[in-house]
């Protein structure tokens, strides 16, 4: 991937057992994560990180025989829900990686949780989420 513009933290491939037969990159700069698939006809795709709301790590006995897993990462994003990193190796580092800059792009573009809380009703003293108590949109709030 030449497109990407900035320092790149990790890159790696689609790895069919323990090699890296994959037409499918991986990439993590500061701020995005960069996805390409295809050999006759290639899908870029490109996430921001400040959106990835959730981490996942999957591992099947053959993965963990060989050393991969499976990350799958849920975001905010209207077009795409589900990243999924299929058979990278050393996935435990990658999943402490994305964990790192995920947060640390958050601090950086003064992202708090209402941004993400804002989807779905909670309860409005929940002290896992954002403090409701002072939203006017919050005034016709009922706890399920």
């Amino acid at each position: 991937m030449k497109h990407i513009q900035g320092k790149i933290l990790w890159s790696d491939r689609k790895h069919w057992a323990w090699f890296p037969f994959s037409f499918t990159t991986y990439q993590l700069t500061s701020d995005r994560l960069y996805q390409q698939t295809g050999l006759m006809s290639t899908h870029y795709d490109e996430a921001l990180l400040y959106k990835i709301i959730d981490i996942c790590l999957q591992r099947s006995l053959a993965q963990k025989i060989f050393g991969t897993g499976t990350i799958v990462l849920t975001t905010r994003s209207d077009a795409q829900r589900e990243i999924v990193l299929k058979n990278i190796k050393e996935p435990l580092e990658v999943r402490a990686l994305l964990s790192q800059a995920i947060e640390e792009e958050r601090e950086r573009k003064k992202v708090i949780g209402k941004e993400f809380y804002a989807a779905g009703p909670m309860h409005p003293h929940d002290s896992d989420g954002p403090d409701m108590e002072d939203d006017p949109d919050m005034d016709d709030f009922s706890p399920i």
